[in-house]
């Protein structure tokens, strides 16, 4: 017969580092073309993704947090709150967008997806409150490349 595991008091638990991550979704626009550049330089170095009349993509995003579980409810951070914050910050102004002409937090940059995650990460840091700590911004552009983004 197994023997029990010991007994831990709570206190033992706040030192433990836990990583929680939520998984959302959006569906952008977006086009990849250097405007210093002519239009054969644009497709030679972005191909399909320089067409003119936009290409898109539907992504998912993986936001993870960090810290340590709250000695009271045995819980990192609300996934409700961090699903609203997503939502609030980020997909609500990302979904069924064109990344280059209706987002203001991407405006004026090259919408590729490495921006896009560090400027998702700008978006959501701020709205994440202490102790808990924004840990990774996970993008899936396709179901075969993503973009992790650590922060500065």
């Amino acid at each position: 017969m197994p023997t029990a595991l010991p007994s831990l008091p709570l206190r033992k638990f706040s030192s433990l580092m836990v990583y929680l991550t939520r998984l959302e979704h959006f569906n952008a626009a977006h086009k990849l073309y250097n405007p210093g550049w002519n239009r054969e330089k644009n497709e030679e170095v972005f191909g399909k993704c320089a067409n003119e009349n936009w290409h898109g993509h539907n992504y998912e995003l993986l936001v993870t947090v960090k810290g340590n579980p709250d000695p009271d409810t045995g819980f990192l951070f609300d996934v409700k709150k961090l699903s609203n914050i997503i939502k609030d910050e980020v997909t609500e102004k990302l979904d069924h967008k064109n990344l280059n002409v209706d987002v203001d937090f991407m405006r004026g940059k090259m919408c590729s997806t490495e921006n896009l995650a560090i400027a998702i990460w700008k978006q959501l840091e701020p709205h994440i409150p202490s102790p808990v700590k924004l840990h990774c911004v996970k993008l899936y552009e396709t179901p075969r490349i993503y973009i992790e983004y650590f922060g500065d």
